[in-house]
Protein backbone atom coordinates (compact mmCIF):
# COMPACT_ATOMS: atom_id res chain seq x y z
CA UNK A 1 0.00 0.00 0.00
CA UNK A 2 1.39 3.41 -0.91
CA UNK A 3 0.26 7.02 -0.89
CA UNK A 4 -2.65 6.82 1.54
CA UNK A 5 -4.63 10.02 2.13
CA UNK A 6 -4.92 11.31 5.70
CA UNK A 7 -7.46 14.04 6.42
CA UNK A 8 -7.50 15.92 9.71
CA UNK A 9 -10.72 17.72 10.65
CA UNK A 10 -11.95 19.80 13.57
CA UNK A 11 -12.82 17.10 16.06
CA UNK A 12 -10.72 16.63 19.18
CA UNK A 13 -7.96 14.06 18.83
CA UNK A 14 -5.13 15.66 16.84
CA UNK A 15 -2.71 13.33 18.63
CA UNK A 16 -4.26 10.37 16.77
CA UNK A 17 -3.53 11.99 13.40
CA UNK A 18 0.05 12.84 14.33
CA UNK A 19 0.71 9.29 15.53
CA UNK A 20 -0.80 7.79 12.38
CA UNK A 21 1.35 10.04 10.20
CA UNK A 22 4.46 9.10 12.16
CA UNK A 23 3.73 5.43 11.49
CA UNK A 24 3.00 5.96 7.79
CA UNK A 25 6.10 8.09 7.28
CA UNK A 26 8.23 5.51 9.11
CA UNK A 27 6.82 2.86 6.75
CA UNK A 28 7.85 5.06 3.78
CA UNK A 29 4.29 5.21 2.42
CA UNK A 30 4.45 8.96 1.61
CA UNK A 31 0.94 9.96 2.71
CA UNK A 32 -0.97 12.85 1.20
CA UNK A 33 -2.39 15.04 3.96
CA UNK A 34 -5.31 17.46 3.96
CA UNK A 35 -6.07 19.56 7.04
CA UNK A 36 -9.28 21.56 7.45
CA UNK A 37 -9.14 25.07 8.97
CA UNK A 38 -10.95 23.78 12.07
CA UNK A 39 -8.54 20.84 12.21
CA UNK A 40 -5.65 23.28 12.28
CA UNK A 41 -7.31 25.28 15.08
CA UNK A 42 -7.93 22.20 17.21
CA UNK A 43 -4.37 21.01 16.62
CA UNK A 44 -3.04 24.35 17.86
CA UNK A 45 -5.12 24.09 21.04
CA UNK A 46 -4.29 20.44 21.74
CA UNK A 47 -0.67 20.24 20.59
CA UNK A 48 0.57 23.84 20.79
CA UNK A 49 0.86 24.44 17.04
CA UNK A 50 -1.50 24.20 14.09
CA UNK A 51 1.40 23.59 11.71
CA UNK A 52 1.73 19.84 11.10
CA UNK A 53 5.43 20.24 10.27
CA UNK A 54 6.02 21.11 13.93
CA UNK A 55 4.78 17.65 14.89
CA UNK A 56 5.96 15.27 12.14
CA UNK A 57 8.72 17.19 10.38
CA UNK A 58 8.65 18.14 6.71
CA UNK A 59 9.88 14.96 4.99
CA UNK A 60 8.06 11.83 3.88
CA UNK A 61 4.61 13.34 3.29
CA UNK A 62 2.86 15.90 1.11
CA UNK A 63 0.16 18.38 2.08
CA UNK A 64 -2.69 19.36 -0.21
CA UNK A 65 -4.75 22.54 0.26
CA UNK A 66 -8.23 21.75 1.57
CA UNK A 67 -9.67 24.41 -0.79
CA UNK A 68 -8.01 23.02 -3.93
CA UNK A 69 -10.56 20.95 -5.83
CA UNK A 70 -8.08 20.71 -8.72
CA UNK A 71 -5.76 18.60 -6.52
CA UNK A 72 -4.92 15.13 -7.86
CA UNK A 73 -6.84 13.74 -4.86
CA UNK A 74 -10.07 15.07 -6.40
CA UNK A 75 -9.85 12.68 -9.36
CA UNK A 76 -10.45 8.97 -9.49
CA UNK A 77 -7.78 8.68 -12.18
CA UNK A 78 -5.14 9.52 -9.57
CA UNK A 79 -4.15 6.32 -7.79
CA UNK A 80 -4.12 6.24 -3.99
CA UNK A 81 -4.43 3.33 -1.60
CA UNK A 82 -7.40 4.77 0.25
CA UNK A 83 -8.15 7.40 2.87
CA UNK A 84 -8.39 7.89 6.62
CA UNK A 85 -10.25 10.83 8.15
CA UNK A 86 -8.82 11.14 11.65
CA UNK A 87 -10.18 12.71 13.69
CA UNK A 88 -13.44 12.96 11.77
CA UNK A 89 -15.81 15.72 12.85
CA UNK A 90 -19.54 15.05 12.76
CA UNK A 91 -19.86 17.77 10.12
CA UNK A 92 -17.39 15.97 7.86
CA UNK A 93 -19.10 12.65 8.63
CA UNK A 94 -22.43 14.11 7.50
CA UNK A 95 -20.99 15.66 4.35
CA UNK A 96 -19.33 12.40 3.28
CA UNK A 97 -22.43 10.36 4.11
CA UNK A 98 -24.56 12.58 1.87
CA UNK A 99 -22.12 13.22 -0.97
CA UNK A 100 -21.63 16.92 -0.26
CA UNK A 101 -18.21 17.83 -1.65
CA UNK A 102 -17.57 21.38 -0.53
CA UNK A 103 -13.83 20.91 0.09
CA UNK A 104 -11.00 18.54 -0.84
CA UNK A 105 -11.56 16.28 2.18
CA UNK A 106 -15.16 15.64 1.17
CA UNK A 107 -14.24 15.20 -2.50
CA UNK A 108 -11.33 12.82 -1.82
CA UNK A 109 -13.65 10.71 0.35
CA UNK A 110 -16.26 10.72 -2.41
CA UNK A 111 -13.59 9.55 -4.87
CA UNK A 112 -12.67 6.68 -2.55
CA UNK A 113 -16.33 5.66 -2.37
CA UNK A 114 -16.94 5.79 -6.10
CA UNK A 115 -13.67 4.00 -6.89
CA UNK A 116 -14.33 1.46 -4.10
CA UNK A 117 -11.07 2.26 -2.36
CA UNK A 118 -10.74 1.81 1.40
CA UNK A 119 -12.19 4.66 3.44
CA UNK A 120 -11.83 4.81 7.23
CA UNK A 121 -13.47 7.47 9.40
CA UNK A 122 -12.49 7.92 13.03
CA UNK A 123 -15.10 10.03 14.83
CA UNK A 124 -14.33 11.35 18.31
CA UNK A 125 -17.58 12.65 19.68
CA UNK A 126 -19.77 11.71 22.61
CA UNK A 127 -22.66 11.39 23.14
CA UNK A 128 -23.82 10.66 19.60
CA UNK A 129 -27.02 12.15 18.22
CA UNK A 130 -29.51 10.11 16.23
CA UNK A 131 -28.45 12.03 13.11
CA UNK A 132 -24.78 11.18 13.62
CA UNK A 133 -25.61 7.52 14.27
CA UNK A 134 -27.69 7.45 11.08
CA UNK A 135 -24.80 9.00 9.13
CA UNK A 136 -22.45 6.35 10.53
CA UNK A 137 -24.88 3.64 9.44
CA UNK A 138 -25.13 5.16 5.96
CA UNK A 139 -21.34 5.13 5.64
CA UNK A 140 -21.03 1.59 7.01
CA UNK A 141 -23.63 0.39 4.50
CA UNK A 142 -21.50 1.98 1.75
CA UNK A 143 -18.49 -0.07 2.88
CA UNK A 144 -16.75 2.56 5.00
CA UNK A 145 -14.95 1.44 8.16
CA UNK A 146 -16.32 3.51 11.05
CA UNK A 147 -13.75 3.36 13.87
CA UNK A 148 -14.76 5.44 16.89
CA UNK A 149 -11.73 6.65 18.84
CA UNK A 150 -12.54 4.31 21.74
CA UNK A 151 -9.39 2.70 23.13
CA UNK A 152 -9.44 -0.65 24.89
CA UNK A 153 -7.85 -1.25 28.27
CA UNK A 154 -6.98 -4.96 28.22
CA UNK A 155 -3.41 -4.08 27.22
CA UNK A 156 -2.95 -2.35 30.60
CA UNK A 157 -2.14 1.17 29.33
CA UNK A 158 0.26 3.15 31.50
CA UNK A 159 0.17 6.52 29.73
CA UNK A 160 -1.96 8.48 27.28
CA UNK A 161 0.27 7.50 24.37
CA UNK A 162 -0.65 3.84 25.00
CA UNK A 163 -4.32 4.73 24.45
CA UNK A 164 -3.48 6.71 21.31
CA UNK A 165 -1.43 3.80 19.96
CA UNK A 166 -4.32 1.40 20.55
CA UNK A 167 -6.67 3.38 18.31
CA UNK A 168 -4.03 4.11 15.67
CA UNK A 169 -3.07 0.44 15.68
CA UNK A 170 -6.65 -0.53 14.82
CA UNK A 171 -6.59 1.94 11.92
CA UNK A 172 -3.29 0.51 10.67
CA UNK A 173 -4.77 -2.99 10.88
CA UNK A 174 -7.62 -1.93 8.59
CA UNK A 175 -5.05 -0.39 6.23
CA UNK A 176 -3.21 -3.74 6.31
CA UNK A 177 -0.02 -2.05 7.48
CA UNK A 178 2.13 -4.09 9.91
CA UNK A 179 2.86 -2.42 13.24
CA UNK A 180 3.75 -3.07 16.85
CA UNK A 181 1.96 -0.12 18.42
CA UNK A 182 -0.08 -2.11 20.92
CA UNK A 183 -0.44 -5.57 22.37
CA UNK A 184 -2.94 -7.85 20.68
CA UNK A 185 -5.59 -9.79 22.57
CA UNK A 186 -4.46 -13.37 23.15
CA UNK A 187 -7.20 -14.53 25.49
CA UNK A 188 -7.62 -14.46 29.24
CA UNK A 189 -4.72 -15.62 31.39
CA UNK A 190 -5.08 -19.05 32.93
CA UNK A 191 -5.97 -18.76 36.60
CA UNK A 192 -5.34 -21.66 38.96
CA UNK A 193 -8.24 -22.38 41.33
CA UNK A 194 -8.08 -24.31 44.58
CA UNK A 195 -10.76 -26.98 44.28
CA UNK A 196 -11.32 -26.79 48.04
CA UNK A 197 -12.65 -23.26 47.72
Amino acid sequence: MSHPIVAITGASGSCYAVRLLEALIASELEPYVVVSPAGRQVMAVELGSGDLKDHVGSAGWREEDVRDLTSPLASGSFQTSGMVILPCSTGTLGSVAHGISSNLIHRAAEVCLKERRPLIVVPRETPLSQITLQNMLTLAQAGVHVVPASPGFYHNPQKISDLVDFVVGRVLDLMKIPHELSKRWTGLPVVEHDLAD
